[in-house]
């Protein structure tokens, strides 16, 4: 992937560069293959706001992607590689020789014309899913499972990898992108390869224009509103939060307390918390 650069015209474009989409090889999404999504803008079923600064952004269309990867032993061409505006990775599409078409996420590396195939005696070659079991240790992997048959829940993001680093039982130990340790069933499907759009992070959004149009709106700081309206208000100026820390609107810690709940179902099987 490669990012494209402005030159500083406008306020705007000072900052602000872009993908040039070079792997995109179809503009035009399979029409069997996508829904209208309809956005909810932070609101409930009672059109009370439950998660702020959001709304507005560009309509789009959800693209159905195949995480479960359940077509066993049926060999699939890349047909295109697509944008997906819901993910800040890209997407494949196959054309089964059943004659299906499915989307899949795409890997790095992957090109139009490859071959990929899911199955438990699979090829380890990049888009092909297997479960962890057959996977050699080492094994750059993506689009992981939990639950066996649920379909892949982790390690979905653009340039993301995990790594298989040790087998034992009927787990499997990984390596996560966030530098987590974990354990997982071996029965659980992955596929081989990194995610790819590699260079996704390091694109700058230049504008809060270009935030609206994600459907972020902006944010207000606590120290700006009235007491009654956040932990953090009231005073006369600028004056600090007078808090020993900071606060959410709600009165939590917030800016670093850990929220994780105790005694979680999961905590037997993390071996080593992420870094931050």
């Amino acid at each position: 992937m490669t990012i494209r650069l402005y030159r500083a015209y406008t306020p705007g474009t000072r900052n602000r560069s872009v993908s040039k989409f070079e792997d995109i090889t179809n503009t035009k999404s399979e029409k069997k293959l996508k829904y209208g999504k309809y956005t909810k803008q932070g609101r409930n079923n009672r059109g009370i706001i439950t998660s702020r600064y959001r709304g507005g952004g560009h309509k789009r269309l959800y693209r159905i992607i195949d995480f479960q990867r359940n077509k066993k032993n049926i060999p699939g061409r890349i047909k295109t590689i697509e944008y997906d505006p819901n993910r800040n990775a890209y997407i494949c599409m196959i054309n089964y020789e059943d004659g299906e078409k499915k989307y899949i996420l795409c890997p790095r590396g992957i090109k139009v014309g490859d071959i990929v195939i899911s199955g438990a005696k699979s090829p380890i070659s990049i888009g092909n899913t297997l479960p962890l079991t057959n996977m050699p240790l080492g094994t750059a992997i993506h689009n992981i499972e939990l639950t066996p048959g649920k379909g892949g829940q982790l390690v979905r993001a653009a340039g993301t990898v995990a790594k298989i680093i040790a087998k034992e039982g009927q787990l499997v130990t990984l390596r996560l992108p966030s530098g987590e340790i974990r354990l997982i069933p071996q029965k659980c499907l992955a596929t081989v390869g990194q995610m790819g759009n590699i260079d996704s992070n390091n694109i700058t959004i230049g504008k809060a224009g270009a935030k609206r149009w994600l459907g972020k709106r902006p944010k207000t700081r606590g120290v700006v509103m009235n007491p009654i309206d956040h932990p953090h208000g009231g005073g006369e100026g600028r004056v600090p939060i007078g808090r020993k820390k900071p606060l959410t609107p709600w009165g939590r810690p917030a800016l670093g307390k850990r929220s994780r709940k105790n005694n979680k179902y999961s905590d037997t099987l993390i071996l080593r918390r992420r870094v931050s």
